[in-house]
């Protein structure tokens, strides 16, 4: 009869040790994980698979295969939400980074009463995107609006602007309205990037002779890349799939002049084609996996 020693023993114990470690680490994970592929990846699945297929309201549906994308790619209204989506994301982000990092270096500086300069500031983000853009909504009126009334009564402007009802400036409203709801977010961001540069840097860069503008571009500028590449991301996936700043204020008219992909998706679920409205829904997850990809690779080549 054998008996294990103590050194035999002590391996066998340190693994059931470890292998309960690992199940109670994986039985937390698994609410979570749960959690994920029953609120994301299965309704992310059957869209997919619901965009494959004739289903409408009511009944099953039949797999069709590329029909719902071919029906789509021959519709001047589909164009017209592509090139007007990629027009808002990259015009408003411009504007929104411009704004935000003007806003953001002004009220780093020690100026008297920044405390209350940033909390107005904030106001447009806090507000509901619902109010603030029936508020817009409201403001560009063409009787009774707000800026029309400026406009006239300061003498600039003796005429009446139908502001969302042209094509020549619905998508200029739009713009200005989601611009001023969202740099609020850039400016936070920002703001809070420009705090975590060390000072030694400017201190150095003013002992070497560096102007503001040097100083901006070899310290500033660099502390602050990685947060705009992730705000530019979020801003520009929350712009494209942003719904509300256009239906409430041009439902994507006139004449399709502000016509975006949620907007056309939700015109396919109001027919109840709710196979051509997931189809739609895909053809944006390409545009947005390129652009994932792209900031993760910046921001990886960055930390290297």
């Amino acid at each position: 009869m054998t008996i294990a020693s103590p050194k035999q023993e002590q391996p066998r114990r340190w693994l059931r040790g470890g292998m309960r470690i690992r199940m109670f680490a994986y039985a937390l994970v698994a609410p979570v994980t749960l959690l994920i592929l029953g609120l994301v990846a299965y309704p992310f699945g059957f869209a997919i698979w619901v965009s494959f297929t004739d289903q409408v309201i009511g009944s099953v549906g039949q797999f069709i295969g590329f029909a719902n994308f071919e029906y789509l790619a021959q519709r001047a209204t589909f164009w017209s939400a592509i090139w007007n989506t990629i027009f808002i994301v990259v015009v408003t982000d411009t504007l929104k980074l411009l704004i935000g990092l003007g806003l953001a270096l002004l009220v780093h500086q020690n100026l008297p009463g920044r405390g209350i300069f940033r909390s107005l500031l904030l106001l447009p983000w806090a507000m509901p995107a619902f109010v603030a853009f029936l508020t817009w909504r409201v403001l560009y009126q063409p009787i009774g609006g707000g800026i029309n009334l400026v406009l006239t009564q300061t003498g600039i402007y003796s005429g009446i602007i139908d502001w969302l009802g042209t094509k020549n400036t619905a998508m200029a409203s739009v713009i200005i309205a989601t611009v001023w709801r969202g740099f609020p977010f850039w400016f936070i961001s920002i703001l809070a990037a420009l705090q975590a540069v060390p000072k030694d840097l400017y201190e150095a860069a003013t002992i070497d002779g560096a102007n503001a503008w040097q100083k901006f571009w070899a310290v500033t500028a660099p502390g602050i890349r990685q947060v705009v590449i992730v705000t530019v991301l979020l801003s520009s996936i929350w712009t494209a799939n942003g719904f509300e700043h256009v239906w409430l204020l041009t439902q994507g008219g006139p004449s399709d002049a502000t016509m975006v992909f949620p907007v056309l998706a939700y015109f396919g679920m109001q027919t109840q084609r709710i196979g051509e409205a997931a189809a739609v829904s895909v053809y944006m997850l390409p545009v947005l996996a390129i652009l994932v990809v792209f900031a993760t690779s910046l921001m990886l080549r960055d930390e290297d």
